[in-house]
């Protein structure tokens, strides 16, 4: 089957029900999405499809039919994307486990809204765990990157 990742198409000889988590890590090396809980319940393994954040736990990998993103393409080679970016200045990350599909989540969410209220933010990311408990700073990072906020910008 073919899967595009971050803009590469990749031949892979696995079964179309595989969990594109698993495609995406132990068949492409591509380590950014993350293994949490394997119930779609944690987004610790959220990509991008279609503009849509998706927990690649919970798709199988035949499913897929446009190109995923994940935290490994953001960006660009020498910069960061806002997001990311916005996470640094507002020091979001603390154990940071979680972070690439808060990451992802907040992508999605600026792509559809790209000035949020708090509620926006709030129902946009409940469905992302964080046992840090950084929430009053994802929020303030999303408010940051939605204001294209970035330090020496």
């Amino acid at each position: 089957m073919k899967l595009q990742v971050n803009g590469t198409v990749h031949e892979l000889d696995i079964e179309p029900d595989m969990p594109l988590l698993w495609a995406l890590r132990d068949e492409l090396n591509i380590k950014g999405p993350k293994f949490g809980c394997g119930a779609g319940l944690c987004g610790a393994c959220t990509v991008i499809i279609d503009g849509q954040a998706m927990r690649s736990c919970q798709t199988a990998a035949g499913e897929v039919k446009s190109n995923v993103r994940t935290i490994d393409g953001l960006g660009k080679p020498d910069a960061l994307h806002r997001v990311q970016q916005a996470w640094l200045d507002e020091q979001v990350v603390q154990c940071g486990y979680c972070q690439a599909g808060q990451i992802m989540n907040a992508v999605a969410l600026l792509e559809a809204n790209p000035t949020p209220s708090d509620k926006d933010i709030d129902d946009a990311m409940s469905g992302n765990l964080c046992r840090c408990g950084t929430y009053p700073r994802i929020r303030a990072a999303i408010k940051r990157a939605a204001a294209g906020q970035q330090t020496g910008a």
